[in-house]
């Protein structure tokens, strides 16, 4: 799976915005208050709105008139194109647009279109398109003997107004685009790991995922040694690497029901329990134990790794995070740091910037001032740190 571009428009910040062929490992950037946490917001409201309705979704973040961008009128509109791996022949890219209107204080889905393109060539088709709660979908598409004319389209009627299209349909393999979409959006995960969180001793639970914050790292630890004992040992091995001295990590249920996670140092004979140990060691393990998940997430958003680890260990970090989106998936990183942004390329990188009040978005690779600096030899990281970004945002 993977996102090649986004379009918003209306969505708090983001008054008509876009990014256009996204990376697998795409690192964004921003001052404070730019609107990182509110990109990561999008693939949120759309995994509220599919598992809901679009009003439960706005009423978890204070109504439509909270979410509409300040001053705006008009629709609040979304469009994802992305590739599915193994779905179709050709690998197409899926285009998924959604706008959403209010009326008589309530919101409705007043388009609703997924379209791709069925052979090599010629513009692609609908596959569903619907408005306010009628339309139709395709029945027969994955006949690739038949031309577009023969398409079966069958209208339905959906019980509200508020409700996707592509919901109900999710469940049945005769939708295989609509499936890739909803497991992209229903599967991505927001990562926002804080050391005293993964410190805490827990109650042992079944987890075979790291939640946002890192506080079932132990129950995750336990859960790898008795189900992915070799995955385990990856992350134990590459832990080793990255912080030299590292010899074992293991989590151990007591008496009392609690889980204990202890790591043992080379140079002791006994392990020691988590809470004795660095700030950077528990975040790298957990970093580690997040990237090697056996069952991996589609769409990674992880808000400033930076926080509460070493910074000679950020630029480690990042070459985890790019071998995470080698392996297939993709990662978007929000980060302040210029060490983080040493270890990145100058296509991976986007600046989010208040232009009249609004985010406007702009990739590096865009300033040729940048780009020379980098074919140089320069790091992102210096070029950020000296304000080189600054012509970028008023471009």
């Amino acid at each position: 799976m993977k996102i090649e571009s986004i379009k918003i428009k209306n969505f708090k910040a983001f008054k008509d915005a876009e990014m256009r062929n996204i990376p697998r490992f795409c690192v964004i950037v921003g001052a404070n208050g730019s609107g990182k946490t509110t990109l990561f917001n999008v693939f949120g409201f759309l995994r509220d709105a599919l598992t809901t309705d679009v009003n439960t979704a706005f009423n978890k973040r204070g109504g439509f008139n909270e979410v509409i961008s300040r001053g705006c009128k008009g629709n609040i509109e979304f469009e994802i194109k992305f590739r599915a791996k193994d779905t179709y022949k050709n690998n197409p890219i899926i285009t998924y647009s959604l706008s959403i209107a209010q009326e008589n204080g309530k919101a409705v889905v007043d388009r609703e279109i997924l379209k791709y393109r069925r052979g090599q060539y010629g513009n692609p088709w609908k596959f569903l398109e619907f408005s306010k709660g009628e339309g139709y979908a395709v029945t027969n598409e994955l006949d690739d003997t038949i031309n577009i004319k023969e398409l079966d389209r069958e209208n339905q009627t959906l019980k509200s107004s508020d409700i996707l299209a592509v919901k109900g349909l999710a469940n049945f393999e005769k939708f295989p685009a609509v499936i890739a979409l909803s497991e992209l959006i229903d599967n991505w995960h927001v990562s926002d790991i804080h050391i005293n969180e993964a410190r805490n001793i827990q109650q042992a639970d079944y987890a075979e995922h790291l939640s946002t914050l890192g506080e079932n790292l132990s129950n995750v630890i336990d859960y790898l040694h008795k189900n992915h004992k070799s995955t385990l040992d990856t992350i134990i091995e590459t832990l080793k690497q990255r912080i030299p001295g590292i010899s074992k990590v293991e989590a151990k249920t007591i008496e009392t029901g609690q889980v204990l996670l202890k790591i043992q140092d080379v140079s002791f004979d006994e392990p020691f329990l988590v809470r004795h140990i660095s700030d950077g060691t528990i975040k790298m393990l957990a970093y580690l134990v997040l990237l090697y998940d056996p069952k991996p997430y589609p769409l990674l958003c992880v808000e400033e790794p930076e926080n509460q680890l070493y910074p000679h260990l950020l630029e480690e970090l990042a070459e985890e995070f790019r071998a995470y989106a080698n392996r297939g998936e993709q990662v978007f990183v929000s980060t302040h740091s210029p060490d983080f942004l040493n270890a990145v390329e100058v296509d991976e990188v986007f600046l989010l910037v208040k232009d009249k009040g609004y985010t406007a978005i702009k990739r590096t690779s865009e300033d040729e001032q940048i780009k020379a600096y980098m074919d140089n030899g320069d790091k992102m990281g210096y070029l950020w740190k000296q304000g080189f970004f600054d012509k970028l945002g008023k471009q």
